[in-house]
């Protein structure tokens, strides 16, 4: 082989190692590896090991009842956070369910935020909440900027349910509705954890 061939294979090669030392997870994830990315759902009943799990991104949105509400502030709880709107048939059937779930485990450190997104106007989502007599908060995020700072999850349809551990980690991500006889096992489990 003449040198100038040698020479590029040997600068390719290089290239090739040098490329593949940037495609690691921190060429994307610029926070060294401690923030949550979505990358697949969890199955229903399941959580992500503790082990594995990656710090969600805090937000702040306007409660449909007037205020603010902050991931922040619900630290040392395990928290649910159910994204639905009024006109979903499946967040419908899902959301009387979740209330009767969060009246019952509101003792054990556990709490519900629903996020109202892609409904138009919050008139449709407040008459819901009324008529089902929802007593957990409900968000007013019309847009799903929620999702996208929580951990770039995709909010393309609807219900789906990431919840959270009480130290601000994701525990799993739903993307399909979830039962309450689903869900209450791995909040009892969550709920447990140090």
């Amino acid at each position: 082989m003449p040198a100038k061939f040698r020479v590029l294979a040997a600068l390719l090669a290089t290239a090739a190692l040098l490329l593949a030392a940037c495609s690691g997870k921190n060429a994307v994830d610029q926070s060294g590896g401690s923030a949550f990315q979505f990358t697949s759902a969890t199955q229903v009943g399941k959580m992500i090991p503790v082990a594995d799990r990656k710090v969600a991104g805090d937000f702040s949105a306007t409660l449909l009842a007037g205020g603010t509400y902050s991931l922040a502030s619900d630290q040392g709880k395990v928290t649910v956070v159910n994204y639905w709107a009024s006109w979903c048939s499946p967040c419908r059937t899902e959301m009387p369910g979740f209330d009767a779930l969060y009246r019952e485990l509101s003792g054990q450190s556990i709490t519900f935020v629903g996020i109202d997104t892609k409904d138009g106007s919050p008139g449709a989502a407040q008459s819901f909440i009324q008529d089902n007599n929802i007593t957990y908060p409900i968000v007013s995020d019309e847009a799903g900027k929620t999702a996208l700072e929580l951990g770039h999850i995709p909010s393309a349809n609807l219900p789906f349910t990431v919840l959270v551990d009480k130290r601000q980690r994701i525990a799993a991500v739903y993307i399909q509705s979830v039962q309450p006889a689903d869900l209450r096992p791995v909040l009892t489990a969550l709920a447990a954890e140090s």
